[in-house]
């Protein structure tokens, strides 16, 4: 579908492919920690691994995730992982090489159900925001539910709700060697959550911080934690 629909607002009519009866979703949803390639911008370290205000973000973004989601996985290609979450189960990418987009296809291949998503360097993400992106996608019938922001992009797909749904398009897309991480939204039902929902939780530009460089930490460091998780 080419139109992507705000949260509260009809989306267009699907296609043939697209209008089989939606059944309903199961309940069980799990919580994926995607963990990023070489981490160049940050001197080659793991990213998530790094500390704000004496938390390491890959237990920041976790404990937001238990907060919204049934089960942990962690996404990693690091040989390292398994030591970094005690009783986290640990996935590396079923088709490696692929970046975000080929984490985002392990994380449905291997949770075998609906997925909420989060970058391992985003510390302030808060607990509710995911819960309502869960909400909104087992409600209303979205394989993909998506977060306003102010980035370039105009939403933040890597933190997110996906459905299973999301894989075999996900899959073309890769074999087409379309690595975008949004290059699927197309081919299946999309929702965003608006700004005016997003801000309920905090600042955007607070929430959705990256770690993707010694600067950023710096400035993670200046900033509190989302008053609404």
């Amino acid at each position: 579908m080419s139109d992507v629909p705000t949260t509260g607002v009809r989306p267009p009519a699907p296609s043939a492919a697209q209008a089989a009866p939606i059944t309903s979703r199961p309940t069980r949803c799990t919580g994926v920690i995607l963990a990023g390639g070489p981490a160049t911008r940050f001197g080659g370290r793991p990213k998530g691994l790094a500390h704000v205000r004496g938390i390491r973000v890959i237990d920041r973004v976790a404990d937001a995730l238990r907060a919204a989601t049934d089960e942990l996985l962690l996404v990693a290609n690091d040989p390292a992982a398994v030591s970094w979450l005690a009783d986290v189960t640990v996935a590396a990418d079923v088709r490696p090489g692929l970046g975000s987009l080929g984490g985002l296809l392990t994380a449905l291949v291997r949770a075998r159900s609906p997925v909420v998503v989060v970058a391992w360097d985003m510390p302030f993400v808060p607990g509710g925001l995911l819960r309502e992106l869960r909400r909104v996608g087992e409600t209303d019938g979205y394989d993909v539910v998506v977060p306003v922001s102010g980035s370039t992009r105009g939403f933040e797909p890597l933190c997110a709700y996906y459905t299973e749904a999301c894989a075999p398009a996900i899959g073309r897309r890769l074999d087409a060697d379309d690595r975008r991480v949004i290059s699927f939204y197309d081919d299946v039902r999309v929702g965003r959550l608006d700004s005016e929902v997003v801000r309920r939780f905090g600042d955007p530009g607070h929430i959705f911080l990256n770690i993707n460089r010694p600067q950023d930490l710096d400035a993670a460091e200046g900033l509190t934690d989302a008053a609404n998780g």
